[in-house]
């Protein structure tokens, strides 16, 4: 690390999170007012921000992107569902865990005080997420029952949102997939129309980032790239989020409904240390 330079462990693509934290020359708290007064002083605002993410465990920087989100002046919904439907039931409770030691504060509550009705149902519900359903086998008894439910809580005069919540959120991808595939030979639509027909505002965001991210949620990511390549913040996110897990997944994805690399699309959209930074993260080129 070259504190006075900016050229540092970040833009080696090779080190996972645990790598870059561990180097002799990276053994510091990651704190920014803890940082190398020469590190403050050779960078600022969105590119110190990056750093700090990138010294961050991945829990850590999952606690700090769910903070972000419900801070400031109203809750950025959009981001939070984005952060919760992306993640594992066990790397929620390991933001959740993280959240508490970083912050002081507990994950739940704030999520509480920030939300509420049937959202914060909804929300506290992806938080605990459990997927209940057998994995070993297909449960065609099951997916019938869930395909029902769903359907019957629409169908009434009053919508009744809890099936959906209690499906969507106890049910592993591959049975969510066959129930939510289902469910429009039934009603002859999509489940996203469905959705915008018979719920409203935040709830029906977070039904709509559901049906949208279970199919695949590196194709999620990469549309929400698409739509926001522009804003610095969320494509650091998503970049030093998933560069361990499924990156390649969502640059795949990229290229498939863009028809441009995410790769060059950072080239064109960013410049200077910030855009070597981004494409160190992307790591390659996709032909």
């Amino acid at each position: 690390m070259r504190c006075g330079g900016v050229h540092w462990a970040l833009c080696d693509p090779s080190p996972t999170s645990t790598q870059r934290r561990t180097p002799a020359t990276f053994k510091l708290p990651w704190r920014a007012k803890e940082l190398c007064p020469a590190l403050k002083k050779a960078v600022s605002g969105g590119l110190e921000q990056l750093m700090l993410g990138l010294m961050m465990t991945p829990s850590q920087f999952d606690a700090h992107r769910l903070r972000q989100t419900m801070e400031g002046i109203g809750t950025d919904e959009e981001s939070l569902l984005a952060v919760l439907c992306t993640k594992s039931p066990q790397q929620l409770k390991d933001a959740t865990i993280a959240y508490k030691q970083e912050f002081g504060r507990y994950l739940e509550n704030d999520l509480i005080s920030e939300t509420s009705k049937d959202f914060t149902k909804l929300v506290l519900a992806i938080l605990k997420k459990e997927e209940l359903n057998s994995k070993e086998m297909v449960d065609y008894q099951l997916i019938d029952q869930d395909v029902k439910a769903l359907n019957d809580a629409v169908n009434g005069k009053k919508k009744d949102p809890a099936p959906w919540i209690q499906v969507l959120t106890m049910r592993d991808s591959n049975h969510l997939n066959r129930v939510l595939s289902r469910l429009e030979d039934l009603r002859g639509e999509t489940v996203d129309k469905t959705v915008q027909s018979h719920f409203s505002g935040d709830l029906r965001l977070g039904f709509r980032t559901l049906v949208v991210s279970i199919p695949s949620i590196p194709l999620f990511l990469a549309q929400r790239l698409h739509s926001n390549i522009k804003k610095g913040s969320l494509v650091q996110g998503i970049l030093i989020s998933h560069s361990e897990e499924d990156l390649l997944c969502v640059r795949i994805e990229y290229r498939r409904l863009t028809n441009t690399s995410l790769y060059s699309t950072l080239q064109k959209e960013y410049k200077g240390e910030m855009q070597q930074a981004l494409l160190a993260l992307c790591r390659s080129e996709d032909l």
